[in-house]
């Protein structure tokens, strides 16, 4: 039987077990993911330490080398797996500093001077997102390119365009396809912007409310590869949960693209229709039927889509009641958000793996067209002739017997219009991925060049 008063020592006090385990939650695993984070943010912070302009000088040039070195080794650790967050630590910033101090002794203990974990956990995130984000621009850059090629390739292939699912008008394979381009394309410039809404420092916070001290915000944020630092203290660590929800609100529209792409796919590869052709390996078997291939990935997709909107709301209702200030209720944002990140990239990567092999059956695209799919098309030749739209519309509506000569390639070689099936810019779509991809190479050599400035010429980046 446990005893009643039973507590561990931990660096912040003694803590009853139970308690201690209730309030560290999955952070003792979480954590993990943020380690390399949480060292890079040491070694700024320490580094503006020792520049700190007081006497006697916190860290020596040499303090600031070996702390840095230490860091690096936790690092290398983290890599290999074999760094651990014990439930004393709580979370990876104790156990980094637990890990300084066995190793450093005094200077282990000095290297929180100036901050708290509120501000600590907060820049981690940032940190952590700033890969994410990068990582998933990446998956949608990659997933839009692989639709616009099919666009391009199928440009003039006929489709069946349809509204309440019914034969609306004549469309194309490149029309439907590089529509989910253009929507990816939106997606991508959320992200970018939810990207450079994070791409601020909150270092230097600590608790909320500044310190009694001459630090330097401006110089972590540079030596980090922040744009800037936020600027308010306590808007600072009140982004928290505000900033998780806005990366995630910018995922989850990833998610509702990829979610009607999905829905798309399943209609039109049914046997009843077979205008597309999923690949083998991107589909699964039954247990029993064995002629089945089942588009799994694509409902997984669509229940995926709901998990994370539902990890968006999560992020948004944990601090919409919450007071200024610190509130420990935020720590519960960081699971839905990892997992909300994770779960998108995961979904864009599968998506444009399975769309780059996905056969397009041409003959089964033709034969979908029934002559009423051109009454539309017939109304506006007799308008162009010269007769009322509405008489048109109720003359076409009596005599759809008229349409059966209609051919749908010569259907969608007319509408030449901008965006039409043979008004598409192509060029435009690809000079925005091209641009997307510059800003991706771009911010990543721009994180990786801080990183190893910070940390020395042989750190090789993993947060970028």
């Amino acid at each position: 039987m446990k005893k009643k008063n039973a507590v561990k020592a931990t660096t912040v006090g003694a803590i009853h077990d139970d308690v201690l385990a209730y309030t560290a939650g999955k952070d003792v695993v979480l954590d993990l993911a943020l380690v390399e984070a949480d060292c890079l943010g040491s070694a700024a912070h320490v580094t503006m330490l020792s520049r700190m302009p007081v006497k006697p000088r916190l860290f020596s040039r040499d303090d600031v080398r070996r702390v840095i070195a230490e860091l690096s080794a936790i690092i290398g650790q983290a890599r290999a797996g074999q760094f651990r967050i014990t439930l004393e630590d709580q979370d990876v910033h104790l156990a980094v500093e637990r890990t300084l101090t066995a190793k450093l002794g005094d200077l282990g203990k000095k290297i929180h001077t100036g901050r708290s974990r509120n501000d600590q956990v907060a820049l981690d995130l940032r940190l952590f997102a700033r890969k994410e984000l990068l990582d998933l621009l990446e998956e949608a850059v990659r997933l839009a390119s692989v639709l616009l090629e099919m666009g391009q390739v199928h440009a003039d292939v006929p489709m069946v365009g349809r509204t309440h699912m019914q034969p609306g008008m004549p469309s194309s394979v490149g029309l439907w396809a590089t529509s989910y381009t253009e929507m990816l394309l939106d997606d991508i410039a959320l992200l970018m912007q939810a990207y450079e809404l994070n791409d601020k420092s909150p270092l230097g916070a600590a608790a909320s409310y500044g310190v009694p001290l001459p630090i330097d915000r401006q110089l972590v944020a540079d030596l980090l590869g922040f744009s800037a630092p936020c600027h308010n203290v306590l808007y600072a660590n009140g982004s928290r949960g505000k900033m998780e929800s806005v990366i995630l609100m910018a995922a989850s529209q990833v998610m509702l693209t990829l979610s009607r792409l999905a829905q798309d796919l399943m209609l039109f590869t049914m046997p009843e229709f077979g205008y597309f052709v999923l690949p083998a390996a991107y589909c699964t078997g039954s247990s029993i039927m064995p002629q089945k291939k089942n588009p799994d990935v694509l409902e997984l997709v669509r229940a995926k889509a709901t998990r994370v909107q539902a990890d968006m709301i999560a992020a948004y209702d944990l601090i919409k009641g919450s007071p200024s200030g610190y509130n420990r209720d935020i720590q519960e944002a960081k699971d839905v958000f990892m997992n909300g990140l994770a779960t998108t990239r995961s979904s864009l990567r599968v998506m444009a793996g399975m769309l780059a092999e996905t056969g397009i059956n041409e003959e089964r695209l033709v034969n979908g067209f029934t002559p009423d799919v051109f009454a539309t098309d017939r109304a506006l030749e007799l308008v162009a002739a010269g007769m009322p739209f509405r008489d048109a519309y109720h003359h076409v509506k009596g005599n759809l017997d008229e349409l059966a000569a209609y051919d749908p390639r010569e259907a969608i070689a007319r509408k030449t219009h901008l965006g039409a099936t043979a008004g598409l810019n192509f060029a435009l779509y690809a000079t925005r991925l091209d641009a997307a991809g510059a800003f991706i190479e771009n911010e990543r050599a721009d994180a990786q060049k801080a990183y190893r400035k910070l940390l020395g010429p042989v750190y090789q980046p993993v947060l970028v």
